[in-house]
């Protein structure tokens, strides 16, 4: 059976979940602004990073009194940092529905050997955020990159919590509306929302997380690389772009970039709609179409940019083996790129939705999603 191509190819195929896709604007002659061969601490560097983090605070409306800081080693960089530097004042609460919050788990327990209640679910669900008991600390993913479940709103954290909230928005920043009075710490990632490069990681602390760190001391050694404190105070030149080492003043110039053109399709609210019709795209698709759904199973939770699918057709006999190769065909024809569902996720899809891709390259790709699964189904068949 000849399975006809659709004869249009999305103008961007790339749909990776991290590094994500630049924003369409993007050249390469638009960097050249960039202070390399530059000392970070010089004039120019300082203005560089300071701007990158006032435009953060801008964009996403971080309240004046919260401190921005640039940190090392990417979203996961500013994770650990809040979890070594803040923990062990108190019982925490982990929270996990997908791969990167089990990683934190992981670092908790069996790392700094901290006494937590975990609380998991399994993809496509998330936890029972009623059951929260807000004087302890509570760790946790605003958006499960690789399950495709979101918290549905910032509702269920308490206004008069005594402990801290730690939250991993990193594939939520710049798509979602972050509570920020809900927030005790944030942190996120420049290559994911905005596609910048990845390296730097962002940390922003309210003043109650603030308080902690110079009224606590972790009974663990922290490397130079945590240290956020000195003396019993905040190193304040970290969040006013003295950065703790060296960062990529490329990288830096790639996210100013960005920020400006976030700013150029109407600044977070812009960003949040572009990321919605991107996911709705996929939503309905996934309604007229008896073979694949979404993995997240309450649409109050479904990710607007990570949206994660899994098929559902009987015929298949082998849902890795048979995902995998949907994700082949679709890249052999430079359709869609980086598609794969995570290494530790069910079998099935992913496919970023965040503002920097453009909905009529969703639109474009989904037929081509419907040949390779009919074109796989066949291929099936013939081999029984």
């Amino acid at each position: 059976m000849t399975i006809e191509r659709p004869a249009t190819r999305p103008a961007n195929p790339r749909f990776s979940s991290g590094p994500c896709a630049k924003p369409p604007t993007f050249e390469l002659n638009k960097l050249a602004g960039a202070a390399l061969g530059r000392s970070h601490r010089a004039a120019i560097g300082k203005d560089k990073l300071k701007a990158a983090i006032e435009g953060t605070r801008e964009l996403l409306g971080i309240p004046a009194d919260y401190r921005i800081g640039i940190v090392p080693a990417s979203d996961t960089g500013a994770v650990e940092m809040a979890l070594w530097s803040l923990l062990g004042e108190r019982k925490v609460e982990m929270l996990a529905w997908e791969s990167f919050g089990a990683g934190w788990v992981t670092d908790v327990v069996k790392q700094l050997k901290i006494d937590a209640e975990v609380k998991t679910a399994d993809y496509g669900q998330i936890v029972d955020l009623a059951s929260i008991d807000f004087n302890n600390d509570v760790v946790f993913t605003w958006n499960g990159t690789t399950s495709g479940v979101r918290v549905p709103n910032g509702d269920w954290i308490a206004d008069d919590r005594a402990g801290l909230t730690i939250c991993d928005a990193t594939s939520a920043a710049f798509a979602m509306d972050l509570p920020w009075d809900k927030l005790d710490v944030t942190t996120f990632s420049w290559q994911k929302v905005l596609g910048g490069e990845a390296a730097h990681g962002m940390l922003i602390l309210s003043p109650r997380a603030v308080e902690r760190l110079e009224s606590y001391t972790p009974a663990w050694p922290l490397p130079k690389i945590f240290r956020l404190t000195k003396g019993g105070k905040l190193i304040e030149g970290i969040f006013q772009g003295a950065t703790i080492n060296t960062p990529s003043m490329l990288a830096v110039e790639d996210y100013l970039f960005a920020l400006d053109w976030a700013r150029s399709v109407g600044g977070l609210q812009g960003l949040i709609a572009r990321a919605d019709a991107n996911a709705q795209a996929i939503f309905e698709f996934c309604d007229q179409i008896d073979w694949i759904d979404n993995l997240a199973e309450d649409p109050a939770t479904r990710s607007n940019t990570s949206v994660c699918l899994k098929f559902t057709d009987p015929r298949i006999r082998d849902g890795a083996s048979f995902a995998k190769a949907v994700a082949k065909r679709l890249e052999a024809e430079n359709v869609a790129l980086d598609i794969g569902a995570y290494r530790d996720a069910p079998a099935g899809l992913r496919i970023w939705c965040g503002g920097t891709v453009e909905t009529s390259d969703i639109r474009t790709m989904l037929p081509w999603l419907k040949w390779a699964f009919e074109a796989e189904i066949a291929a099936q068949a013939e081999a029984a």
